[in-house]
């Protein structure tokens, strides 16, 4: 059973990790040229975002429904792996429990006829066992240690990968993503800030668990659809989420601030000579840094107290129109001035916005 456990265990992550998430066609444009304006361009693909696929700095390409990139599986994951991945989260954390259930009926086996208890102490008795003749393997003080040591290793899979298990389960019977989630939750801050009155639904839901569920685990392994087109529930249309995400997009450029460089940063994780608050408050994230050079613009969307991220503003006919965005140290710019008072936004305009 434990090496029916193995084979189903590296079947699926091998599986997740060859086959892939599959990805959106280079130079892609939707079937009418006018639901282009509900799209995204992606600049490096050289091709529209089809519906609930994201652009994966780590794989360069535009991915079919991503969830996240997983380092486990040096891949993303996404429509074609996503069941495999899931079922790897399942059976790992199931063959880990299995194990343990061996490792500590084996240290208790082999302790039960050890043990001495007397009047002050208890002792243990490590040495092989002499009092059954059979070949068996022998159990001494370094096999209980590795035991020991390989129940803790089981164990802490068993929470870990389960703990992700379930985090997948309730997105998939959602029939959401990661991703997804986050930009459910950001278009309700969004309708909530500018006090729109519109209500965001998400489109994808079919309203049954069941139905969300056959999305993505199939009998065939290969899940339903092309990856491109998704059945929507009644109210909402094909391009729904991406016209919420492209909003999204226009108020992180209305909320953005301006900043300008005043020191030169090489683009390190961690920069020694920007200060030991710096070197010490990285933000522990895959997301890339920024190299910036005295006097170039950055667009802030975000920060921490020693850290903002925002995208560099670049000249799109020298730099091909490739954007750079990550973190970068909050000491190494400043705030941009504007020349006069009427250039500078009010609070209000940026709310009507």
């Amino acid at each position: 059973m434990l090496l029916n456990w193995t084979v189903m265990i590296l079947y699926n992550y091998f599986n997740a990790m060859f086959v892939g998430p599959g990805y959106v066609p280079l130079g892609w444009t939707p079937e009418r040229s006018q639901d282009c304006v509900y799209l995204q361009y992606c600049k490096v693909c050289q091709s529209y975002k089809a519906p609930r696929s994201h652009h994966c700095r780590k794989c360069n390409r535009c991915v079919l429904k991503m969830d996240h990139h997983c380092p486990w599986i040096n891949n993303c994951c996404g429509y074609q792996n996503h069941a495999s991945f899931t079922l790897f989260l399942l059976l790992a954390p199931l063959g880990c429990i299995h194990a343990s259930f061996i490792f500590v009926m084996t240290m208790y086996t082999q302790l039960y006829n050890r043990i001495s208890f007397g009047w002050s102490s208890v002792k243990i008795d490590m040495s092989p066992a002499k009092r059954d003749p059979r070949p068996i393997i022998p159990f001494g003080l370094s096999a209980f240690a590795v035991s020991l040591f390989a129940l803790g290793l089981a164990l802490g899979t068993t929470i870990a990968v389960g703990m992700l298990f379930i985090i997948q389960m309730k997105i998939i019977l959602t029939n959401k993503t990661s991703i997804e989630s986050w930009i459910e939750e950001k278009a309700k801050d969004r309708i909530q800030y500018y006090q729109t009155g519109e209500t965001f639904i998400f489109p994808y839901d079919m309203g049954s668990k069941w139905k969300n569920f056959k999305q993505v685990f199939t009998w065939s392994g290969i899940p339903e659809g092309d990856g491109l087109n998704w059945p929507v529930k009644d109210g909402c249309h094909q391009y729904s989420l991406t016209v919420e995400q492209l909003k999204q997009k226009a108020d992180k450029r209305v909320r953005s601030v301006r900043y300008q460089a005043v020191e030169d940063y090489s683009g390190v994780c961690c920069p020694v000579t920007k200060g030991v608050k710096t070197f010490f408050t990285t933000p522990c994230t895959e997301e890339p840094r920024i190299a910036l050079t005295k006097g170039d613009l950055i667009l802030a969307t975000r920060g921490l107290k020693h850290w903002m991220y925002g995208e560099k503003i670049l000249n799109s006919a020298v730099d091909g129109g490739i954007r750079e965005r990550g973190w970068f140290p909050r000491k190494c710019v400043e705030k941009c001035q504007y020349e006069t008072e009427t250039d500078q936004p009010e609070d209000g305009e940026k709310k009507t916005r």
